[in-house]
């Protein structure tokens, strides 16, 4: 008789493992956002600095 065991999952691990790139980069601009909120930085320089990375990050892929 075969034993079977269940194996611990880690939600985040699970959601992470679920989203495609694109929506991870999305995931994780979105709490950048959110941690740096009361930063210095306005919400107009993160999102400059978010749009640079995604240029670069799909310029690669094409």
């Amino acid at each position: 008789m075969a034993v079977t065991t269940a194996k611990k999952i880690d939600p985040e691990d699970y959601i992470l493992s679920v989203l495609s790139p694109e929506e991870r980069l999305d995931a994780a601009f979105k709490v950048a956002r959110e941690a740096f909120k009361g930063a210095k930085l306005t919400i107009k320089d993160v999102d400059n600095a978010i749009k640079k990375v995604r240029r670069n990050t799909y310029e690669k892929k094409k």
